[in-house]
């Protein structure tokens, strides 16, 4: 600690406050886990490290002891609190806070760290682990409150209440203990799991490989068989129809009945509920018509249809037998919920005293429930001699209820290697019977060491969804675990869980190599489910449209059951949100890295972009892929951070220090795609080793305009690296290049070609400088090549161009100056949503830029202002002269491909012809008053005229450009 630190003269004022909180759902900047991020601010904390408020540390450790466990960097038990007396902040005090919270809800998590924010004195980024996403987000706010109170105390404040009221929240959201276990046998084998709703439905494995399960009912549990489960009446006959011992019964509607029914099957009987569950409503051992009457009345009350049923009352012990797809897996001796007397404390008492065992919860929340006294259970109690304030002799056993079951406070005895083969193989051939792949057979004999056959005894029950907990913790006995026969059926050894991931990012070209991919693995005959820009795309089928390059829509593919590969465009603004939404991914495709969306989320500069898209790097297993583009810097040292493999691609050409360093890590043994330039013209070439195979003439891909697109062609070496890594022949790669084209169909908004009366017409989603850089470079390339074989004349260049309302101000001039390089006429339009700009703010900075660089010499002559993205496309449509090249960033793709295609159908007014061409300077006279901007700024009413009205400034980013 610095020794200038100021000596307090009072107690600090508690201003820990949270800013903002976020939730990682995957790999993230932080974490390779899924995790919390909290932006506090300590306001005058700043100034009070842990050592200068005095007790802070003694009365913290007092309130949550486990804090003595936690190691913090000193990598001891101990560490932290040594830290703490040392002097550390108290941002990273509400770390370890929430860390802790956590453990005493359950929940293992030891993962964490504390950075101050750069450039915010007193902010500080705290992240850490969680399981539960609400339990971790309100064990954060727990912790800021306590730092708070501990600091000067707070009026009406009391942990222990504050700290009870989360633990209960963490057990409502918690899963039980049969769901636990399944999913802590799935992780243990890398099955990745998703939540499907905040109860016990769970998703195992992924797209076209996924199973669910809801407790320990799962994908393969008939629904049939679970209705005759449910049937108890129908339950005993088909056993007693397959000659399995099962006790006498009727099925009756009314008391009378039900009396009826009893003294033709004998007393004793039990009076049951025919659909209930848990044993509720039970009545054992009744001995006569009045005792019959009450019960039915009980049972009744449990019946979800009005039925009841008495059967005779078979005695012995409780046995429950689990059976997992046809074999016994596990056998419970379940014993009534009950006290033992001491000689010195009375039955309420010994109930209270065992209720106190921390084994014991509510319902099925712990391994253990706690034992309810109501009146049937003092009614029980009398029934053997005793009161509840009455104290039992030593060593007497004072039942609480008759029936086993855990959910009413009985206890469990593990009896699995005890069971006599012959009813283990009754209680297989009963689960058969009813056709459940996980049942409880519910078992009543004297000794389940001997056949019932002979000693007596009935199946009495098969339920649906039996609880584990009384085989996973039996109160004796060993633990079986029964969650590996169920992941078994589900999964047998060596089946799949997960489909193939591969996640593109990059400034631009990730979504038209997204798509490349995506179409190379459709002609494989992979079912591809696609996240990008536009949208979900599941084979070949838009199923939501949206900006879909987030976590939210990973998930989506993942889940959904056609998906059988999976293609994730990543972009900056989900990893910063959200994180990847996913655990790994078997392919990382990085296609380059640029100044874009700077000065967004704390991002300033590129080499920080640089590191949000290096998240999916960094989740790419040891037997995976990363795809990097070997000609930018800063792509190149990703390789340090990815465990698997680096596949390069690279245009550099032979004999360039790129070029050379791909060359030395072929030889090596390494993976790369090149470009083998010669006369005849650039083959893309994939080398593996010493080893190089030809892929495709860059000039024959539909993608690259005759080779002339060269982003394109980078493109396309990135989903050939891809590909390629991911086990696909050279042939199919070759196959999917040379039929993908920039077709709407196939890539809309991107690089879509339109004539539109002779006009030819390219629409693109060119939204930044590094993207206009290069479309710039393609139409000077494809410009000249049109005009060597062209007999027009001369050959005009005309762009609408815009950019989104959240860049920097230079990012918008930027692209202005560039975009004047390229054109003769620019038309500068606004997005539908502003962004927190006013309108024509945007369309003012890059007009700005334009004109700057056209007074500087740029080849632009001309700069007008359409905010509308419509009338922007007519109005450079009426400037155009059959021959010439438009450009049109848009938007809103669809919109602007009907109006081309509206155009395309019908003469537009005004068209000119081929004997008028001439220099495309505006006529005043053509075009109305609202267009006539001419090179100078637009007024306040005609930007109004053309803005679509106030947006959400808050909506976010679009991602994409050009080569995307």
């Amino acid at each position: 600690m610095s020794e200038d630190r100021p000596t307090p003269t009072g107690p600090a004022a508690p201003e820990l406050t949270i800013v903002e909180s976020r939730v990682y759902r995957g790999g993230n900047v932080w974490s390779y886990d899924p995790a919390i991020h909290l932006v506090v601010d300590l306001g005058i904390l700043e100034q009070y490290p842990t050592n200068l408020i005095d007790g802070f540390t003694d009365r913290l450790v007092e309130l949550l002891p486990g804090l003595e466990n936690h190691t913090c960097s000193r990598g001891v038990k101990g560490g932290f609190i040594e830290r703490m007396r040392e002097g550390t902040w108290l941002g990273h005090v509400s770390e370890h806070i929430a860390l802790q919270l956590q453990q005493e809800a359950g929940h293992d998590q030891r993962r964490g760290k504390t950075r101050q924010v750069k450039g915010v004195p007193g902010r500080y980024n705290v992240i850490y682990g969680y399981s539960d996403e609400g339990v971790g987000l309100a064990a954060g706010t727990l912790a800021v409150r306590l730092v708070n109170h501990l600091v000067q105390e707070e009026e009406g404040f009391d942990f222990d209440e504050a700290l009870e009221s989360f633990l209960k929240r963490a057990e409502r959201t918690a899963f039980g203990p049969s769901t636990a276990a399944i999913l802590e046998e799935a992780v243990s084998r890398d099955i990745p799991y998703i939540r499907l709703n905040s109860a016990s439905l769970v998703q195992l494995g992924q797209g076209v490989h996924a199973q669910r399960i809801r407790a320990t009912m799962t994908s393969k549990t008939g629904a049939l068989a679970v209705d005759i489960a449910s049937d108890k009446d129908l339950t005993t006959k088909l056993l007693g129809s397959a000659g399995l011992p099962v006790p006498k019964q009727e099925t009756v509607r009314g008391p009378n009945d039900a009396v009826a029914a009893a003294r033709r099957i004998g007393f004793p009987v039990v009076v049951k509920p025919l659909d209930g569950n848990h044993g509720r409503g039970v009545c054992l051992d009744l001995q006569s018509d009045d005792e019959v009457r009450e019960a039915f009345e009980v049972a009744r009350e449990q019946s979800r249809r009005g039925y009841v049923i008495v059967e005779s009352f078979v005695t012995g012990k409780d046995y429950r037998c689990l059976i997992v797809g046809g074999r016994m897996q596990a056998i419970a001796e379940r014993v009534p919920a009950h006290v033992v007397g001491d000689g010195e404390h009375t039955v309420a008492e010994l109930v209270d005293i065992t209720n106190s065992d921390p084994r014991r919860g509510v319902g099925h929340e712990k391994v253990l429930t706690r034992i309810k006294v109501d009146r049937a259970a003092e009614g029980l109690v009398r029934d053997q001699g005793f009161e509840m304030d009455a104290v039992p002799p030593q060593g007497t056993m004072v039942k609480l209820a008759l029936t086993g079951n855990m959910s009413t406070g009985g206890i469990s005895v593990d009896r699995t290697f005890d069971a006599h083969p012959d009813n283990v193989e009754i209680a297989e051939e009963a689960a058969r019977m009813v056709g459940l792949d996980v049942a409880g057979i519910d078992f009543i004999c004297p000794d389940i060491a001997s056949p019932v056959r002979e000693t007596g005894g009935a199946i009495c029950e098969v339920n649906a969804a039996p609880g584990f907990r009384m085989h996973t913790h039996p109160t004796i006995g060993e633990p079986q675990f029964i969650a590996r026969p169920v992941v078994d059926l589900l999964f047998p050894p060596g089946a799949p869980s997960r489909v193939p991931i591969v996640a593109v990012t990059g400034t631009n070209g990730k979504t038209t190599t997204s798509r490349m991919i995506a179409h190379i693995m459709k002609g494989v005959g992979r079912k591809v489910g696609m996240t990008s820009t536009d949208g979900i795309v599941v084979d070949e089928r838009l199923v939501f449209k949206a900006d879909a390059s987030g976590p939210k829509s990973a998930r989506m593919v993942l889940q959904n059951p056609r998906v059988d590969f999976a293609v994730m465009e990543v972009a900056r603004g989900g990893i910063l949100r959200e994180g990847l939404g996913y655990d790994r991914n078997d392919v990382a495709v990085v296609t380059n890295i640029a100044p874009d969306h700077l000065g967004l989320r704390g991002i300033e500069t590129v080499e920080q972009l640089a590191d949000v898209k290096a998240v999916i790097v960094e989740a790419v297993p040891r037997n995976g892929f990363a795809v990097l583009n070997a000609d930018d810097k800063l792509v190149r040292k990703m390789r340090r951070k990815c465990s698997g493999s680096v596949v390069w691609f690279t245009m550099s050409a032979p004999g360039t220090p790129v070029r050379d360093f791909v060359d030395d890590h072929c030889r090596r043994g390494g993976r790369a795609v090149v470009l083998e330039p010669s006369d005849k013209g650039d083959m893309i070439v994939i080398r593996h080793g010493r080893r190089a195979m030809q892929l495709a003439w860059t000039h024959l891909l539909p993608a690259t305009f005759g080779g002339t697109a060269m982003f394109n062609v980078a493109n396309a070496m990135a989903a050939a690296g891809a590909a390629f890594a991911v086990g696909t022949g050279l042939h199919e790669i070759r196959q999917g290049l040379r039929t993908f084209s920039t077709s709407y169909y196939l890539s809309p908004g991107r690089m879509n070609q339109v004539n539109v009366n002779n006009i030819d017409v390219i629409v693109d989603y060119c939204h930044n400088a590094p993207g206009m850089k290069v479309l710039g470079e393609f139409v000077e390339r494809y410009a000249d090549a049109k005009a060597g074989s062209s007999d027009l004349g001369k050959i005009s260049r005309l762009g609408v161009i815009a950019t989104a309302g959240d860049r920097r101000d230079e990012d918008m001039r930027e692209l202005g100056t560039l975009a004047a390089q390229h054109f003769d006429v620019i038309v500068v339009r606004e997005d539908e949503r502003l962004r927190g700009r006013k309108p024509g703010e945007t369309a003012g900075h890059v007009a700005e830029g334009a004109k700057a660089a056209m007074a500087e010499g740029a080849r632009c002559r001309q700069v007008e202002i359409v905010t509308d993205e419509l009338s922007a496309v007519r109005h450079v449509m009426a400037r155009a002269n059959p021959g010439d090249i438009v450009v049109v960033c848009v938007d809103q793709h669809g919109v602007v491909m009907n109006e081309l295609e509206t155009m395309t159908k019908q003469a537009q007014p005004g068209t000119r012809t081929a004997d008028s061409l001439a220099d495309p300077d505006l006529d005043p006279s053509t075009l109305s008053a609202e267009a006539q901007v001419s090179g100078e700024e637009a007024t306040d009413q005609d930007l109004a005229d053309h803005d679509l009205g106030e947006v959400d400034p808050e909506a976010a980013a679009h991602a994409g450009s050009t080569t995307q």
